[in-house]
């Protein structure tokens, strides 16, 4: 990795009118020098760009850290080492600091310098993924439909949602995920009708539907796939909510390209729903962001801002819970493209029946 990233940042700071920017959150430090330590701050500036951590870390950072960086070695309380460096209108993540680190800074500037909220400039740069990114989230992707299908051969009725969640997550560690995205949700019967549901005790029981959300982590990059399964015969009614909410997503999904407002690509599943008076059942966005983290930017909801770019990556996932009986949620991870979605969750989203251990 070089330090294109941070050249990038440097433009972004331009345009804003500043002259440097203090990153203190460690995964925006990590986009911007390749560092995977717990302890780290970032100073960009035309004249310098300079890196800082911690005795614990040195020569973690002589192999990590991209070139072009100036390491240095601070004290285990970075700030002060970082803050004597700054100079001129210095940017800050105030979506990230607290109240009480900001006030610190703010008693230790330099003469001269002015520090200016300037929260989400890194991250607006991670919004739009590079090859080698998109590269990795593949993987990470392909290893989600890896575990689905290890899933389905290994069955669900009669294993309790906590023992299927553990299995997974092991799995995916011996397939080589460096772990789970988030803790992965198993959630049959009426639990599926909780969109965040832990897994628990409950053992899955046949002829009900189960909501599998999970995702895995390849070179610190996350993926994102959720699966509603049957395991028997169902109701009627279940029958009809599987089939609303895979076309709201297949709808979804066609409206999901470069250009498309946020606000709008939402608002084509949840017409979908509410047509069929589902409406009050989908009561979260359409999707998010995924990268370094799971959840990131841009946001696909009714209170979504801005237009998807080329080369986001989103989920889109779509739902109906109903209280006390059952939930279906169906998630894709897409590559937003020019001419619409490239869709990195490949396993079938038609209405797949798992019955025994």
């Amino acid at each position: 990795m070089s330090a294109a990233r941070a050249e990038r940042l440097l433009r972004v700071l331009a345009e804003r009118e500043l002259d440097a920017m203090l990153v203190t959150d460690l995964v925006n430090v990590r986009y911007l020098t390749g560092f995977t330590g717990t302890n780290a701050v970032c100073v960009i500036a035309s004249e310098e760009l300079l890196f800082f951590t911690d005795f614990r870390y040195v020569e973690q950072a002589e192999r990590q850290v991209s070139d072009g960086f100036e390491r240095i070695k601070g004290r285990q309380d970075l700030l002060g080492d970082a803050v004597a460096r700054l100079s001129g209108r210095a940017g800050f993540e105030d979506d990230h600091l607290s109240v009480r680190a900001h006030t610190r800074i703010a008693g230790m500037l330099p003469d001269g310098a002015e520090l200016v909220p300037a929260g989400g400039a890194v991250e607006e740069l991670r919004a739009v993924k590079e090859t080698a990114e998109l590269r990795s989230m593949r993987e990470a992707a392909a290893l989600a439909d890896d575990i689905y299908r290890h899933l389905t051969d290994r069955g669900l009725v009669g294993r309790s949602e906590r023992a299927v969640a553990l299995e997974m997550e092991q799995e995916m560690r011996v397939r080589g995920a460096e772990g789970p995205s988030f803790p992965s949700i198993v959630a049959a019967g009426p639990n599926g009708a909780l969109p965040h549901a832990t897994p628990g005790d409950r053992v899955v029981e046949r002829d009900t539907l189960v909501v599998v959300d999970l995702g895995g982590v390849v070179d610190g990059y996350c993926s994102d796939c959720t699966r509603t399964f049957a395991t028997g015969s169902l109701p009627d009614d279940a029958l009809e909510v599987y089939e609303l909410v895979l076309d709201a997503q297949e709808r979804a999904l066609a409206a999901v390209r470069a250009g498309a407002e946020c606000v709008a690509v939402d608002a084509v599943a949840r017409e979908v729903i509410a047509a069929a008076g589902q409406g009050e059942r989908f009561g979260h966005g359409l999707g998010h962001g995924v990268g370094l983290e799971i959840h990131e930017g841009p946001r696909l909801s009714p209170s979504g801002e801005g237009e998807l770019r080329a080369g986001n990556v989103v989920t889109v996932e779509p739902g109906v819970y109903v209280p006390g009986a059952y939930g279906v949620r169906i998630e894709d991870l897409v590559v937003v493209g020019s001419e619409g979605p490239e869709l990195l969750s490949a396993y079938p989203k038609a209405l797949v029946t798992v019955d025994g251990s």
